[in-house]
């Protein structure tokens, strides 16, 4: 599974985001981050938005629900899981 992370430079959201992700291990997934001011659709897309989770989904990207700030490392694994198993069969 890859996952996308839609980002910006600065981002104090972004950056503790990334870091959540980066320390979950209970199921295996790619991660790539987008910087959005390196193209000028993405900026458009989410300059209010960031940071914005992205499955790819067979080339077609979903957004998925944006997670509180105060999230656990915890609460995020729970709530990708969660979402990732109803809508992976999609």
């Amino acid at each position: 599974m890859r996952l996308i992370l839609y980002s910006k430079p600065g981002c104090h959201l972004c950056e503790a985001l990334q870091e959540k992700l980066a320390q979950i291990h209970s199921f295996s997934f790619d991660l790539e981050v987008r910087d959005i001011t390196t193209r000028a659709d993405w900026f458009q897309a989410y300059q209010y938005e960031v940071p914005v989770i992205c499955r790819d989904n067979n080339g077609r990207e979903e957004q998925l629900p944006r997670p509180s700030p105060r999230a656990t490392v915890s609460q995020l694994e729970q709530l990708l899981q969660k979402y990732l198993k109803t809508h992976g069969s999609e």
